[in-house]
């Protein structure tokens, strides 16, 4: 009986996390968003492998980052080019924090979204290999990556961040590095230990910056360290 309640609780979680993560018409009870936390890598992985399925095609690469967008409903996208457009030089903590409340997207965030989509584009026309190992890894540590953060990271301001934040389970740090650890793993000798030690750098720096700037993280900052996540893993897979 006790296994049955188990699977039927990771199979809700599951579907609360492709709730969350995705557009997709997925049935779940509503429930805090950190609860789910730990299903993110594997949501992830999901993605990964529908990416997996395109990459062959002539127009592939393409399709993988056009069709992400939509299916995540540019969830990180936003929170790349809000954290571009707010945390500027010389801005006071309360300024950057109002601009992140304001949907507009400015000039330095267009440039970011357009800098991130050039990168992993021309990232995943470049890859050689097993895609169907590489691009589960990519994406599910992405993803994996902002639970981390979020873990590790106090929330600032009120919102979704704060609300992640605080309803995420203490162990999820540890489940999240696991399965990031685990991932990179796929991906064989030498690149799985090249792309978990490039994505520990960006996620040490963003974490300091982010610390720095704004005293912890909000949900933009989350959304902006799937993004640097996922093209710092396309890249290393590229230039090993």
């Amino acid at each position: 009986m006790d296994h049955f309640r188990r699977r039927a609780s990771a199979e809700v979680t599951m579907r609360q996390a492709l709730q969350f993560l995705t557009i997709l018409p997925v049935p779940a009870p509503a429930s805090p968003p950190g609860r789910a936390a730990w299903a993110f890598p594997l949501v992830g992985v999901l993605l990964g492998l529908a990416a997996a399925a395109l990459w062959p095609l002539k127009l592939g690469p393409l399709m993988i980052v056009i069709g992400m967008a939509i299916l995540t409903g540019g969830l990180h996208e936003d929170g790349l080019a809000d954290i571009c457009d707010a945390l500027r030089a010389y801005r006071s903590r309360e300024k950057m924090l109002t601009i992140l409340k304001d949907s507009r997207i400015g000039a330095h965030g267009a440039l970011a979204l357009i800098a991130s989509f050039l990168f992993r584009w021309q990232a995943l026309v470049m890859m050689q290999g097993d895609a169907v190992y590489r691009l589960p890894a990519a994406f599910g540590i992405s993803r994996a990556a902002m639970v981390v953060l979020a873990a590790s990271t106090p929330a600032v301001s009120e919102g979704l961040g704060r609300a992640f934040g605080e309803s995420l389970p203490r162990w999820a740090f540890v489940v999240s590095l696991l399965q990031l650890l685990l991932l990179a793993g796929l991906t064989g000798w030498p690149a799985g230990v090249w792309l978990a030690g490039a994505n520990f750098v960006a996620l040490f720096l963003l974490r300091r910056w982010f610390l720095s700037r704004l005293g912890g993280v909000t949900g933009d900052c989350l959304g902006m360290a799937c993004q640097i996540s996922e093209a710092v893993s396309l890249g290393v897979l590229v230039w090993v």
